[in-house]
Order: structure tokens, then C-alpha cells, then sequence
């Protein structure tokens, strides 16, 4: 696993950030990029991580994130960088 785009979408409410940066630092997942913002009251992140020197696989991070999201009501989502690197061919 190289480069995770993780997006975060839901209600805001205290230490999102905390929970899924807590995460990311406690498998060695290092991030690169993050962006965050705040529109009414609903919050959205996305970040761009490392994850060539996690101690967890892509699926493992995936799952540990989205229950991360459902105990805090929000939307957490994974994809591989390739996905939209890589051009499809027809």
C-alpha cells in the first residue's frame, strides 16, 4: 500500500481530526496532505497518506477507519491512488 486518498463527510461534531489522525499515527500511516472544512454544520476532510510503512494491509485500515466513522457518525471512505492515476482502457 502506497497512497491512500481517505475522505471524511458528515455532521461535525468534537475530535473527528483526533480520531482518524490518532488512527493513522498508531499504524504508522504518515500523512502527506490533509484538507478540512466546515460547510453549515457539516464537516468534510480529505487527506492524502502514506501507508508504504503501515503495520496494517489497505483493507485493515479501510475497515478500522469506516468503524471509527460509524462510532462517530460520520462517513469514512478509502481509495487507492491508483484508481485515479491509471487510465482505463477501452
Amino acid at each position: 500500500m502506497d497512497k491512500v486518498i481517505i475522505t471524511v463527510v458528515g455532521k461535525d461534531t468534537v475530535g473527528i481530526i483526533a480520531k482518524v489522525c490518532t488512527y493513522l499515527a498508531d499504524h504508522k500511516i504518515n500523512i502527506l496532505d490533509i484538507s478540512q472544512t466546515i460547510v453549515q454544520e457539516y464537516f468534510n476532510m480529505m487527506m492524502i497518506v502514506d501507508g508504504s510503512g503501515a503495520s496494517v494491509s489497505f483493507d485493515e485500515m479501510a475497515s478500522g477507519l469506516d468503524e471509527i466513522g460509524t462510532g462517530i457518525g460520520v462517513n469514512i471512505k478509502c481509495q487507492r491512488e491508483e484508481i485515479f492515476t491509471k487510465m482505463h482502457r477501452i
